[in-house]
């Protein structure tokens, strides 16, 4: 009795780990990442590289909170870099071009992005197709070459002062596109947590099949996945038009790839089921805080991407031995 009351002390103790892990380890590694760099480049701590870093994680941020719901049902999402260029292309074209009212130029944008999602989604359910690669691969070039033959592959600037307020203005010293990611990780953290689309989208994650058993219909949730996903992609979209006052056809290249390395940097997993928004915000942040720390440095962009791709490797493989110590 004795041995087994200390294996199954033994036994929570690493339950307890694995569950710190889960929550601070990339905390932890941010911090060791910033005082690393604080030492590196005296300027690294200042206030205003502090506010650049936020700023400059703000839009792979957004975009990474819908990622991280279609990873989290075990899925992926290739096409948000051209959905966020398509939206932006066309609210351009409905403001500058044709003169459009504004905000009613950015609600379409915002629906045309959310609508390209949803068709994500259903293609995905309603073919039967074996996995969300297939069909947002399809929309990630669909969305691109109707975001270059709309604008003829020409950039659109002028945009009213509102809009270019959400990419590059403050409020105080803060700027407000950082202000925008908090109320989304709030928003999400809420919606993920505490309502029953929420719970069933880690339902479907952990189980597919128990989860289609117990009731839950699991096409519904990827359908309203993928269109949330479209939808934060053309908010993402959104800030980066304000902040560069332009909207342009190649917008969001690679971006696909930013968002789930924050989402598994953060916590979260290609098996499905787990992951949360706060870990995914700090992943955001990491690679903003690496990008910024390599460009004081002097450290090449060449470099920076090769960087990026160590540390997504890094995360996986950490994802990988925290599955086989639960699995052990």
């Amino acid at each position: 009795m004795q041995a087994k009351s200390g294996l199954q002390k033994s036994l929570q103790r690493m339950n307890w780990g694995d569950v710190l892990l889960n929550r601070v380890g990339a905390l932890l590694g941010l911090i060791i990442i910033m005082i690393g760099l604080s030492f590196a480049s005296p300027h690294f701590l200042s206030f205003r590289n502090l506010m650049n870093v936020a700023q400059q994680s703000a839009i792979n941020s957004i975009v990474a909170s819908g990622m991280l719901l279609a990873i989290v049902t075990a899925g992926i999402d290739l096409s948000v870099g051209s959905i966020l260029a398509l939206s932006i292309s066309i609210t351009g074209i409905l403001i500058v071009n044709m003169g459009w009212n504004s905000v009613i130029g950015v609600i379409i944008g915002l629906a045309v992005a959310a609508g390209a999602g949803m068709i994500n989604g259903l293609v995905l359910t309603k073919l039967r197709l074996p996995h969300p690669f297939i069909s947002t691969l399809g929309m990630m070039n669909v969305a691109r070459g109707l975001a270059l033959i709309i604008t003829n592959a020409s950039p659109i600037s002028g945009f009213p002062k509102w809009i270019q307020f959400v990419g590059a203005g403050y409020v105080g010293r803060i700027p407000f596109s950082f202000i925008l990611v908090l109320i989304t990780v709030v928003f999400f953290h809420f919606f993920l947590t505490r309502t029953t689309l929420g719970r069933h989208i880690y339902a479907v994650g952990g189980n597919i099949e128990a989860a289609r058993l117990s009731g839950i219909d699991t096409d519904r949730v990827r359908v309203w996945v993928y269109t949330i996903s479209g939808l934060m992609a053309g908010i993402a979209g959104l800030t980066l038009m304000g902040r560069v006052n332009a909207a342009y056809p190649l917008a969001g290249l690679s971006y696909e790839m930013d968002a789930i390395a924050a989402v598994i940097i953060g916590g979260g997993s290609f098996m499905g089921g787990v992951g949360n928004i706060w870990g995914t915000l700090i992943g955001a942040i990491m690679i903003a805080v690496i990008r910024n720390g390599l460009n004081l440095l002097g450290v090449s962009p060449d470099a920076q991407t090769i960087v990026i791709g160590l540390v997504i490797i890094g995360a996986v493989y950490v994802d990988v031995l925290r599955r086989r110590r639960r699995t052990a």
